[in-house]
């Protein structure tokens, strides 16, 4: 306890570390709050520019994408909707070939849908559960957007349908797949503890988008999403329960132009018993949008000063003698530098921890204000970005440190450090690298603690291009920054080693 007192009264009363902790943490919020402040949106068609709206919301609080053909009757209390799906089919939007000759092929994208669905009402964003039949993963159960249970895999076709069914018995649905409509096989089941008494039951298609993604020139990748729709084919439809009114249809999220025609609408057709529900869109959580991190990309500049701050806290003492002063207070040199590690990750977690929760915090508000869209995050995942970030900072210094003890010197140390913990980030999250060679480099170097900062997850039934360039890390954000703390622990171990064994 003594060692550590002594240092952090060392590093108080050196000005220039304190002034260059401080204008650490300045520039983190100055130039994240510059770098909100320059970022603008408009949703205005023609001369008439208007704020974009806030992104739909769904049941827990995630941004989610709800736009979907939908072919429902009313049910009041319990019952269940039993489909066979025979086809499904569908349009993918291709490059074209010609120059203005439309370029459209068949087929269907991996995640297009179709199945039935019990909703609360037809209000985007509200609380359901489908069971479905998808383009390349086969049979599914999703309910509020972000949870998804596999069935059994597989296709459909007019010699081998999928039976489909999703039941109600309070507030819990389960839902249930067949191959031949007499023995059911249970998919999955969800409490949805919001559901009214009378809900929408029916039949429903969707399709997001195609995505693709090309190698840039100079490294790095470029996604592009194409319009799709999907198409499925029911037949021998029931409604057991009480179901009340005609089958209505609804293009639940349909948007027009300024023309007031609907922009690529859904449709619907019965024949007999049967339907044909052609969709476009997508239930899912939603991917587009501003990042609420993204105020925190000034974090490296404060970084790099950080660095500089904690190599200079051991390499000044070597470099005037008073290293010597040092170890004799503190004959234990694996505890003295234990304790100078300390007091400077405290010192560092300190100055770092209301920098990060000022620039995420009036960061965010500018963004809005300037008519982006920020996609919303639960409150948990905020605080462990924000804490996470300063935690970041904080063992960046402690490696940093251990760098200076291992080198003695401070340009070579300041320059090891930037090396191994910034310019790693740098090349994987810009256009420099393939995308599979930026995840490996996030894997396996210092920066893998910036996953830490990653505040939206991959969904595994949401297509997107989960790369490093656009905020996705490889690890998880706990995993990542374990990695920082296992480099930082390693070197300091090295360096009381060295400590031990060399004259100061």
């Amino acid at each position: 306890m003594n060692l550590l007192r002594a240092e952090l009264t060392k590093f108080r009363t050196v000005r220039g570390w304190v002034l260059a902790m401080a204008a650490s943490a300045l520039i983190t919020v100055l130039l994240g709050l510059m770098s909100a402040a320059g970022s603008h949106a408009s949703c205005g068609a023609g001369p008439v520019e208007s704020a974009c709206p806030g992104p739909l919301v769904g049941p827990g609080g995630e941004a989610v994408d709800d736009k979907f053909f939908f072919v429902h009757r009313r049910l009041a209390g319990d019952g269940a909707v039993t489909a066979r799906l025979t086809s499904l089919t569908g349009r993918i939007r291709k490059p074209d070939v010609t120059p203005g000759v439309r370029n459209e092929v068949a087929g269907v994208v991996p995640w297009a849908k179709a199945g039935v669905m019990i909703k609360n009402g037809t209000k985007q964003g509200s609380s359901y559960a489908a069971v479905m039949m998808t383009g390349a993963h086969g049979v599914r159960m999703q309910h509020d957007f972000t949870h998804d249970v596999a069935g059994r895999p597989g296709g459909v076709s007019g010699r081998s349908p999928r039976w489909l069914r999703l039941t109600r018995a309070g507030d819990t649905l389960t839902g249930y797949e067949s191959a031949d409509g007499a023995t059911w096989t249970p998919v999955g089941a969800a409490t949805l503890p919001d559901l009214p008494a009378t809900v929408e039951i029916g039949l429903f298609a969707a399709s997001p988008g195609d995505l693709t993604v090309t190698q840039g020139d100079l490294g790095g990748s470029v996604s592009a999403v194409r319009f799709t729709e999907a198409t499925g084919t029911f037949d021998q439809v029931e409604l057991d329960g009480a179901a009340s009114g005609d089958w209505r249809n609804d293009d639940i999220g349909a948007t027009t132009g300024p023309d007031g025609a609907t922009h690529h609408p859904g449709r619907a057709a019965r024949a007999g018993e049967g339907f044909s529900v052609t969709g476009v869109g997508d239930i899912a959580p939603a991917l587009d949008g501003q990042t609420p991190e993204a105020p925190l990309s000034g974090a490296l500049t404060g970084l790099i000063l950080v660095i500089v701050v904690s190599v200079l806290f051991i390499t000044a003492e070597y470099r005037r003698g008073l290293i010597r002063t040092t170890l004799l207070a503190g004959p234990r040199r694996g505890r003295t530098l234990a304790a100078k590690a300390l007091a400077l990750g405290l010192v560092t977690f300190a100055a770092a921890l209301p920098a990060m929760a000022i620039t995420y915090t009036a960061g965010g508000a500018i963004l809005r204000a300037n008519g982006n869209m920020v996609l919303p995050v639960p409150v948990l995942t905020e605080v462990r970005v924000v804490a996470g970030m300063a935690a970041l900072f904080a063992l960046a210094a402690v490696l940093a440190l251990a760098l200076g003890a291992l080198l003695r010197r401070g340009v070579a140390a300041v320059i090891t450090a930037v090396v191994l913990i910034v310019v790693p980030h740098v090349l994987a999250t810009t256009s420099v690298l393939p995308d599979e060679a930026a995840r490996w480099l996030l894997r396996l170097t210092p920066a893998a603690g910036f996953a830490v900062r990653q505040s939206l997850p991959e969904y595994a039934h949401v297509l997107g291009h989960y790369a490093p360039i656009g905020g996705y890390y490889p690890l998880p954000p706990w995993a990542g920054l374990a990695v920082l703390a296992a480099y930082a622990a390693l070197a300091l171990g090295l360096a009381a080693v060295l400590l031990r064994r060399r004259d100061a």
